[in-house]
């Protein structure tokens, strides 16, 4: 009675495992997520071609290791050799462990920095949009578009509306054209945070006094969630990121409007900024 037990806990454990594995195709987060978010650019479907890569190499490598383990403790037991051999070097098998490991991670660091260039940088840039860190906010410069930028500060779960996810949500998205190499210039005026976006490759710090370049290029319209993943203060759980990827008429629309709702003295005040901080902390607590 036990045994069955057990066995259909250990199997309904199994179904909720894989359950989650594949809500974690979905864009948005589930509970029991596993594996990657979807991939949405170049960047991430290498990231994850690269994981697949490493992942089946170790498998391998293990499944090598405890083959060859439980051969010598099958083969050299004591019934069958009751004297032990002396021999404690044997050169072919020393050069084979040496250059083997060595073989592995060449395999392995070759598409690592070629997968590290392409992610560095895009040398036919469309767009480009500065990212500066702040405690605990982001703001958007659209240098090229105009001069337009704006503060994107997290929405307290008292003021969500129906739909927008919890810690995730912003007052103003950072909008991209889907299908466009966009420039991503990263720095901070404070500590450092990190501009991390899962499901589009987009891992960069944003380091005070430094300005670091990445990019992405996101293939189809939707919103993309990420978020600061460095621990930078009280507040660090309160800066998410929201993108969202449009067609090119929709972002020229976005982008016309945008020139005036956050044209000089028509964006939020800092006093704004400090309230919507101060009802961040309190539903926190």
């Amino acid at each position: 009675m036990q045994v069955s037990q057990r066995l259909r806990a250990a199997v309904a454990f199994t179904a909720m495992l894989m359950a989650g594995a594949g809500s974690a195709l979905a864009q948005e987060p589930h509970n029991w997520q596993l594996s990657f978010q979807t991939a949405h650019s170049p960047v991430q479907q290498g990231i994850e071609g690269l994981h697949a890569m490493v992942i089946w190499l170790m498998a391998a490598v293990t499944i090598f290791v405890a083959a060859l383990l439980l051969y010598c403790v099958w083969r050299f037991r004591a019934s069958v050799n009751p004297k032990a051999s002396r021999v404690s070097h044997h050169t072919a098998l020393e050069v084979a462990w040496t250059v083997l490991p060595v073989l592995i991670l060449v395999i392995i660091a070759i598409p690592s920095f070629r997968l590290i260039y392409f992610e560095d940088r895009t040398e036919a840039a469309d767009m480009t949009i500065k990212v500066v860190g702040h405690q605990w906010y982001w703001e958007y410069d659209y240098p090229d578009q105009g001069d337009v930028k704006f503060d994107s500060y997290m929405i307290p779960a008292d003021d969500l509306k129906p739909g927008q996810l919890r810690q995730l949500e912003v007052d103003n998205r950072v909008v991209v054209p889907a299908g466009k190499n966009i420039r991503i210039l990263a720095t901070s005026a404070d500590v450092i945070h990190s501009f991390f976006i899962p499901s589009l490759g987009v891992q960069r710090y944003a380091i005070p006094g430094r300005t670091i370049e990445t990019w992405v290029k996101v293939d189809q319209p939707g919103v993309y969630y990420g978020e600061c993943n460095q621990i930078c203060g009280t507040n660090h759980s309160a800066m998410p990121i929201a993108v969202e990827a449009m067609t090119d008429k929709d972002f020229a629309t976005w982008i016309a409007a945008a020139k005036t709702k956050f044209a000089a003295g028509a964006a939020p005040s800092p006093i704004d900024g400090e309230r919507r901080l101060a009802a961040v902390e309190n539903t926190q607590r």
